[in-house]
């Protein structure tokens, strides 16, 4: 299964509401979709959404990295040598993880194909539906809970509540008044975006406990570089406290288990490079003991799909943080993932199961 050409388009999907956290606001999920087309007719598909106050990624340097550095090397390479072409594409660039992933999901789509498997089942296949929490991006207390009552009404029993931007007691006044609204029974997560510092960290999530306010997790609460910092939130509070940032490879993975710095690792192929290197980034963890999450940028249902097959695949990834596709005023491909309110289900087609896929220019059919 020869690799014979290796194509980029772009594509922009506008979504229905301003997404806001700690980081950044969106408006247009942009990507870059990666099409590769092997000798034997087999067509595999990936996204890489540009991501720059995280990955450092940009739709430019996306396009750049693909066709300029990674294309040269992977062209005429037997994809049946698959552990050669992955280690090679770790080590041909430095970071543009974004970039990688993207290819990894593609060249992962092609593989599973050739093997007439859904990709979920090719790397493990230990579950074929998930269910997606739903994100509360950062607004006024009184705009998140109309927005979190809303959710609950469409069915999610999973809030990922964004906070970290202003004062501490704004954001405990947005989770209070999300508590208020959606009732003690529907689950609440929290994601800081690296927008506290240690001690406020420890003092915002303690008042958070001292009020009663049932908070599952944090998600990043403090600078992505602060293991140290980290480790103090995680060690001073009872609240599980997960990595984001402070985890895109392997080695960093490492550092955060051998320090004991969080409870939780919150994986995303844009971060790891792809499948290949955030199945060991799982293994690492499992074998500490530390459960996973499988979260995502603002991506559409390309992308999604493909962490999704992944996340399906292993028993220890336990959360899914699945929603952005139900932010977009509109479906980017045919065919992969389905969604009914938060429940996700795997396709069945080999691959990642994609039919069609809207770039720029239109639909294209998988085999054009």
């Amino acid at each position: 299964m020869i690799i014979e050409k290796i194509e980029t388009f772009r594509t922009a999907v506008p979504l229905n509401k301003p997404f806001k956290t700690a980081l950044r606001t969106v408006t247009v999920a942009e990507a870059i979709y990666v099409k590769i087309t092997c000798d034997n007719g087999v067509i595999g598909w990936g996204e890489a959404p540009p991501t720059l106050v995280i990955t450092g990624d940009s739709l430019a340097g996306i396009e750049a990295a693909i066709n300029e550095v990674i294309r040269p090397f992977l062209l005429n390479k037997n994809l049946l040598g698959y552990e050669a072409i992955f280690q090679g594409l770790k080590a041909i660039l430095v970071n543009n993880t974004s970039a990688k992933a993207a290819v990894d999901m593609a060249l992962y789509d092609c593989i599973a194909q050739h093997c007439g498997l859904p990709l979920y089942q090719l790397l493990g296949g230990f579950r074929n539906e998930l269910e997606t929490d739903f994100t509360v991006s950062v607004n006024s207390p009184e705009e998140m809970g109309e927005d979190a009552v809303q959710y609950v009404k469409d069915g999610f029993n999973v809030l990922k509540v964004k906070v970290g931007i202003g004062e501490i007691s704004t954001d405990i006044s947005r989770i209070k008044e999300i508590r208020n609204k959606v009732g003690k029974d529907i689950k609440i997560r929290l994601d800081a975006n690296q927008g506290w510092k240690p001690k406020d960290a420890v003092r915002a999530i303690r008042s958070i406990e001292d009020a009663g306010l049932d908070i599952e997790l944090v998600e990043q609460p403090v600078k992505a570089d602060d293991l140290d910092g980290l480790k103090q939130v995680t060690d001073s509070v009872d609240t599980l406290i997960m990595a984001d940032e402070s985890v895109f490879s392997p080695k960093q993975a490492f550092e955060v288990i051998r320090r004991r710095s969080a409870d939780l690792i919150n994986i995303k192929l844009m971060k790891s490079g792809g499948i290949y290197q955030a199945q060991i980034i799982n293994q690492m963890a499992e074998t500490a003991g530390i459960e996973c999450m499988v979260g995502s940028m603002i991506e559409t249902e390309l992308g999604i799909t493909a962490a999704a097959h992944f996340a399906a695949s292993k028993k220890n990834i336990t959360r899914f943080d699945f929603d952005a596709p139900l932010m977009l005023a509109k479906e980017s491909i045919s065919g992969g993932i389905k969604y009914n309110g938060r429940t996700i289900t795997l396709p069945e087609r080999t691959g990642l199961g994609i039919e069609k896929v809207l770039i720029e220019g239109g639909m294209i059919n998988e085999k054009q």
